[in-house]
């Protein structure tokens, strides 16, 4: 990624990105739509830009330093910013001045190896919180949350195997390996466009983190099983769900925004996943009147998303220390609430794509304690220092009693 020379119109591009982000206080996904918008880029472009746009904002504090400039941005200080991650990668394009000296960066560098947490790009609060709560491990996962992700896809088996789609993808100028320990997911290994290809146009995959699939699979569902996945968003979990199920069964896919809904019947007409139904949830009374029927249900709650920072670093920039405690509040309710509509010997999975305990352990030790018809089977976290994964948490929680 570094050491190259880009256009005019990539370090626009960049720049524009982190404008968005920044400045105008847009998602990082959302930024990639608005700025790719209308332009015919080829798919190597694209995933230069996005490459470069979530470098800098992985370690957004630590080029701000660099720079000497303030967070948050000013938009006058953003072509500084860029400025300096385009020195420190070695990246040179007639759009960026370079500003500093290489005795100057070098000088400020060295001066700012004495903060490991800045260099790891990781905001002050953060990285109080992580000490709190992961003590001894944080400095390993702080770490390994500023590095570049990389690209997963789960090989959907109502169509096809690990095995055929990596072939076919190969013959479409995809690169991939298999995933250890993973068995339906392949690491894809260049930058070729994973979203036109015939391979995906047929449904033979989606995107999706070897960590979260991992989340799916602790699920244990078998053919012909009444399962919910009541937190189901675009459904990444849901439509692996349905492929475990072989299309056999009742999966209820629910969400309290329609629109997402919508995308996952897109998704699993795509897949070929027809015993999806999805449903939304209006008020209590949508689940009161499914209580007691699943076999198994997927609480994957609202989190801070602290284990996907590397897929999403715009996160660390924008509210969410002061939504910590609201989204508390939100696991909580969700857990003692949608847990009614489990079977008595049914299994709940409760997860999180947080790495944090006050999410996690902290949430489902509360809840066994208060509800003793339910006990702590097992749980685990994803820990990217680790895998090399998404960060995530998964608990497995049994009905024992109505």
């Amino acid at each position: 990624m570094s050491g190259a020379m880009l256009s005019v119109e990539q370090a626009e591009l960049i720049i524009a990105v982190a404008e968005q982000v920044l400045i105008d206080g847009a998602t990082l996904d959302r930024a990639y739509s608005k700025v790719f918008a209308g332009k015919r880029l080829a798919s190597s472009d694209q995933a230069l830009i996005s490459s470069h746009a979530g470098a800098l904002l992985r370690k957004l504090n630590y080029y701000a330093a660099v720079a000497e400039v303030n967070l948050p941005i000013a938009p006058a200080q953003l072509q500084s910013l860029v400025a300096v991650y385009f020195q420190l990668h070695q990246l040179r394009s007639p759009a960026i001045r370079i500003q500093l000296s290489d005795s100057q960066l070098n000088e400020r560098v060295a001066q700012l190896q004495q903060y490991p947490a800045l260099v790891d790009g990781c905001p002050e609060w953060l990285d109080i919180l992580g000490q709190q709560q992961l003590a001894e491990r944080w400095p390993a996962e702080r770490a390994a949350l500023a590095a570049e992700p990389k690209r997963y896809v789960r090989a959907n088996l109502l169509k096809t195997t690990t095995d055929k789609l990596a072939s076919r993808l190969a013959n479409e100028g995809i690169s991939s390996q298999a995933v250890v320990n993973v068995a339906t997911a392949l690491e894809i290994t260049n930058n070729a466009s994973l979203f036109r290809t015939e391979s995906y146009n047929d449904g033979w995959f989606e995107q999706q983190d070897a960590g979260s699939q991992m989340v799916a699979e602790v699920l244990d569902v078998k053919p012909g099983m009444r399962v919910i996945d009541a937190c189901a968003g675009n459904g990444g979990k849901t439509l692996a769900i349905a492929a475990m199920m072989q299309g056999k069964g009742r999966l209820l896919a629910m969400d309290v925004e329609q629109w997402k809904l919508d995308n996952l019947k897109k998704r699993a007409k795509r897949a070929g996943a027809h015993n999806i139904e999805t449903r939304l949830i209006t008020s209590s009374k949508t689940i009161k009147r499914i209580a007691m029927s699943a076999d198994r249900v997927l609480l994957d709650v609202p989190c801070s998303g602290l284990g996907v920072l590397k897929r999403h670093p715009d996160t660390k920039w924008g509210d969410t220390e002061s939504r910590l405690p609201v989204l508390a509040e939100l696991q909580a309710h969700i857990l003692g609430s949608y847990s009614r509509m489990l079977k008595v010997d049914g299994i709940l999975v409760y997860a999180t794509c947080s790495i944090m305990p006050s999410e996690n352990r902290a949430q489902v030790q509360r809840f066994v304690t208060e509800k003793p018809q339910f006990e702590l089977i097992e749980d685990s976290t994803v820990w990217p220092s680790e895998t090399g994964f998404d960060g995530f948490y998964w608990a497995k929680i049994k009905r024992i009693a109505e």
